[in-house]
């Protein structure tokens, strides 16, 4: 394994038991999500235009959606 699937892994683990141990809700606003993801409000647009995600019927983004984007950004902004 290379330090990257290590640092992944750890961080993947880390959100998940972060998430097991403060509840959150299922869906959030594109306005909670740029600021659980630490970006700017045009980039979760930007997100959702490219596919990387999606709203449901009611505009909202998925908890998981979110997550999905979140392990990759948070590694990023630490290199």
């Amino acid at each position: 394994m290379s330090e990257m699937d290590d640092a992944l892994r750890i961080a993947a683990r880390a959100v998940q038991l972060y998430a097991e141990t403060h509840p959150r809700p299922a869906q959030v606003t594109q306005a909670q999500a740029a600021a659980m993801l630490g970006v700017h409000p045009k980039s979760v647009r930007n997100y959702i235009a490219a596919g990387k995600l999606t709203l449901n019927g009611c505009g909202l983004i998925s908890i998981g959606g979110v997550d999905a984007l979140l392990v990759p950004h948070k590694l990023r902004k630490a290199s």
